[in-house]
C-alpha cells in the first residue's frame, strides 16, 4: 500500500492540550466506531488554535483520506469526508492519504475482507496489536483501475445494504426472543411475589453459607494447580473445570468460607454485577476470586435451579443494579448483598416454576439460534462477497 498511499501518523497531542470542547480528537476507539456506525458520541477535544497550527503543518485529515486504527481493534478503515474536522491520536490511528488516482470506498472495502485482515494482524503482539506504519506500507491489495474499483464498490454498496438489512432483522428478532425469555420469567417471579412474603438473601441460604468474596490475590497460573472461577469464567449456565485458571493452592489459605462444594449459585459482584451461573461438582474443592460470591441453599427449603432462576428474574437483578456502585468498577458489597429481598415458596411452588422456566428457556434458546445462525450466515456471506470481489469475480 505504500505505492498508492502516503502513509503516517499525527503530530503527538499531549494530554494536558486535551479541552472539554473545541475540535474533536480522536483515539482509536472512535475511528472503530466511525468505521462500524458513520458517527460517535466525542468527548474529548483540543482548542481551535492548536487544531490551526496542526493544520498549517499538513497533518490534518482531509476529505478522501483514510483513518485506520493501529491498536486494539486493528485495521478499522473509516474514510474522510468533506464536513468532517477533526485530529487524532498518534501511533493509536494511521492516516493514508492517496497517491494515486482511487475510490477511497473500494480500499475502505478492502480493509473489511480476512486477505487485508490477516496482515494487518499478522505482528499483533502477545498483550496488545498494534498496526504499524511500516507493516502498512508493506500491506498489499488488489489495485484494478480505477472504473473497475467503482464497478465493485457500486456492488458491494448493493449488496451489503441487503445484507445489513438482513442482519438488523435477525438483530432485531434476536432481541425480541431474549425479551420474551426475560418477560415470561418475570411474569412468573411477580405472581410469587404477590402471594408470598420475602426474606433478606442471608436468611434464605444455607446455614453454613457466609455469603463472602473470594480470593482477593490469586497470584499467576500454575500448572496443575488449585481451580478457581474468575468473573470472566461465567458465560454459560453451569460451569465446568474446562478452561479454568489454576493457582497456588497457598494462594487460597484463608479462603475456606468460598470452597466449593459443587452445586453453588456463582454470583458476579464486581464489573458485570448479577451475571449468575451455577457450578457443577467438579468444581468440589475449587474457589472463586474476588468478583465472585458463592452462594448455597439448604434443598430442603431453597431448590437451586429455583434460586438460579430467580437471580436472573428483574425481582433480584433489579435489587442488585440499584446497590451497585463505583465509576471505574462497579461492584456490590457484601452488607446490600445479604439484605437483598428473596422469595422462598413452598417447594412445590418452587418446581412448578422451575418446570415453566425450563420450557420457557428451551424455546427462546432454539429461536436464538436460529437468529444466531441467520447472522452467522450474513457475516460469511459478506466475506464471500468481497473474497469474490478482490479475485476479480464479482461479476
Amino acid at each position: 500500500m505504500g505505492d498508492i498511499f502516503q502513509i503516517g501518523s499525527s503530530k503527538r497531542v499531549m494530554q494536558s492540550d486535551w479541552r472539554p470542547q473545541g475540535v474533536p480528537f480522536y483515539r482509536a476507539r472512535e475511528i472503530v466506531k466511525l468505521a462500524r456506525d458513520g458517527f460517535v458520541e466525542n468527548d474529548l477535544f483540543i482548542s481551535e488554535d492548536h487544531f490551526q497550527s496542526l493544520c498549517e503543518s499538513g497533518g490534518a485529515p482531509q476529505c478522501g483520506d483514510l483513518m485506520v486504527s493501529a491498536v486494539g481493534t486493528l485495521g478499522a478503515c473509516y474514510v474522510v469526508r468533506e464536513e468532517d474536522r477533526f485530529y487524532y491520536k498518534d501511533a493509536s490511528v494511521l492516516l493514508l492519504r492517496p497517491k494515486a488516482d482511487l475510490d477511497p470506498q473500494f480500499v475502505r472495502y478492502a480493509f473489511l475482507s480476512k486477505e487485508l485482515l490477516s496482515q494487518v494482524e499478522a505482528g499483533e503482539g502477545a498483550t496488545v496489536g498494534t498496526f504499524t506504519i511500516e507493516r502498512a506500507r508493506k500491506a498489499t491489495i488488489p489495485f484494478p483501475p480505477l472504473d473497475e474499483q467503482k464497478r465493485i464498490v457500486a456492488a458491494l454498496d448493493q449488496a451489503f445494504a441487503a445484507l445489513n438489512r438482513g442482519r438488523a432483522n435477525a438483530e432485531a428478532n434476536l432481541e425480541a426472543a431474549e425479551r420474551l425469555r426475560q418477560d415470561a420469567l418475570d411474569a412468573s417471579f411477580s405472581t410469587i411475589a404477590a402471594q408470598s412474603a420475602s426474606v433478606e438473601l442471608q436468611e434464605a441460604v444455607h446455614p453454613d453459607c457466609g455469603l463472602s468474596y473470594g480470593i482477593v490475590q490469586p497470584g499467576d497460573e500454575v500448572d496443575g494447580g488449585l481451580p478457581i472461577v474468575r468473573p470472566v469464567d461465567l458465560t454459560q449456565r453451569e460451569i465446568g473445570l474446562a478452561g479454568l485458571k489454576r493457582i497456588d493452592p497457598a494462594a487460597a489459605r484463608g479462603y475456606s468460607r468460598t470452597t466449593l462444594q459443587g452445586g453453588e449459585v456463582l454470583l458476579c459482584v464486581r464489573g458485570s454485577t448479577g451475571i449468575v451461573s451455577v457450578a457443577s461438582q467438579e468444581l468440589a474443592g475449587a474457589n472463586v476470586t474476588r468478583g465472585i460470591v458463592p452462594i448455597r441453599f439448604d434443598p430442603a427449603r431453597v431448590l437451586r435451579d429455583f434460586a438460579y432462576f430467580q437471580f436472573r428474574s428483574s425481582l433480584v437483578s433489579n435489587q442488585i443494579a440499584g446497590k451497585t456502585y463505583g465509576a471505574a468498577l462497579m461492584q456490590i458489597n457484601i452488607k446490600d448483598l445479604r439484605a437483598l429481598r428473596f422469595l422462598v415458596p413452598d417447594l412445590e411452588t418452587q418446581r412448578d416454576i422451575v418446570r415453566k422456566s425450563e420450557a420457557v428457556l428451551a424455546d427462546t434458546q432454539a429461536l436464538c439460534r436460529s437468529y444466531q445462525a441467520q447472522l452467522s450466515d450474513i457475516a460469511d456471506l459478506r466475506q464471500s462477497l468481497l473474497q469474490a470481489a478482490f479475485s476479480g469475480q464479482l461479476l
